[in-house]
């Protein structure tokens, strides 16, 4: 069992995985021999999760894609990338740890990695403002494009956050324009670009990070133009309209695939990403390799074929 944080929606989950607690606290004590009730509970958990996670409505994945226990930026990057070396700083304000970035080796190919970090417990929370990333961090981002592009290192990107952070300081210092020269620049580099949406994909800040060849999103992730609080907020004035908003907002990898938005979705482990991380990292893992190689199959050309893939997003539905 790889998390002891339940969601609401898994309240009956969560009682039978405390029942089992309970019977194998019995059994350390050599009270009753009651394997066979554990099997019976364990396989009845199992049922109750694949029946759940088979049939989340938008709100209930969205309450997925934020779980604290999913792998984040830095899982992904000890795991999967040789030689990682973290860059700081924007060279015109200073660093922001929201984004982080540098070089490393994917599966023998050199890259460049960029991506929201969370943070993991209340005090990386607190460093990394939650994934919310100030102008800088956006700027870091596009020099690391750049230079990506200047030593044609392939860039992947790994997108995750609710939003860019929408404080005074940050509009002072051009949140707006920041976030546009992140896409700007991911539009025009000439290297191969593949992003993945590993857990929230939120407004401008996160297309800020998510222009590429190859756009592929976790099965419970979200993708939208806003969080459904903030579209509730703005709708119905009220943060109590959430639920609906997330319907509203088409917001789930399923729902972005049927509209051609992404390109693949990566299915989670039974129970999400949060019960079974390292699996969830190998998943990753082998669906990166795989848009990696298709993009050196189809040619060179990829800022030209980039381009052309996002004007053609909305046409889709005019023919």
């Amino acid at each position: 069992m790889g998390t002891e944080t339940f969601l609401e929606f898994e309240k009956p989950i969560a009682e039978l995985e405390g029942k089992i607690k309970e019977l194998r606290h019995l059994a350390d004590n050599g009270e009753v021999d009651i394997g066979s009730e554990v099997a019976r509970l364990q396989n009845r958990t199992e049922q109750m999760l694949q029946e759940t996670y088979s049939n989340l409505s938008p709100w209930q994945k969205t309450q997925v894609a934020r779980h604290l226990d999913r792998p984040h930026f830095s899982h992904y990057v000890a795991a999967l990338i040789e030689g990682f070396t973290p860059l700081a700083g924007d060279r015109l304000f200073g660093d922001d740890r929201a984004i982080q970035g540098g070089p490393g080796r994917f599966r023998g190919r050199s890259v460049m990695v960029i991506g929201h970090e969370k943070g993991i417990g209340t005090d990386g929370r607190i460093a990394h403002n939650f994934g919310m990333a100030h102008p800088e961090g956006y700027r870091k981002a596009v020099r690391l494009m750049h230079m990506a592009e200047h030593f044609q290192l392939p860039i992947l990107t790994l997108v995750d956050t609710q939003g860019a952070y929408p404080g005074v300081g940050a509009e002072q210092r051009g949140q707006a324009e920041a976030i546009a020269r992140a896409i700007e620049a991911l539009l025009e580099v000439k290297v191969p670009v593949v992003c993945v949406v590993v857990g929230e994909g939120g407004s401008g800040g996160a297309v800020a990070l998510a222009v590429g060849n190859r756009i592929l999103m976790l099965e419970h992730s979200i993708y939208s133009v806003i969080s459904p609080e903030g579209c509730a907020a703005i709708l119905w004035r009220s943060g109590d309209k959430a639920r609906e908003a997330a319907e509203a907002l088409k917001l789930t990898a399923q729902d972005l695939f049927k509209m051609r938005v992404i390109d693949r979705i990566i299915s989670e482990p039974t129970g999400g990403a949060q019960r079974h991380p390292q699996e969830m990292v190998r998943r990753v893992g082998a669906a990166i390799e795989a848009a990696f190689a298709e993009l050196d199959n189809e040619g060179s050309d990829y800022r030209a074929s980039r381009r052309q893939k996002f004007l053609e997003m909305g046409r889709v539905g005019l023919a």
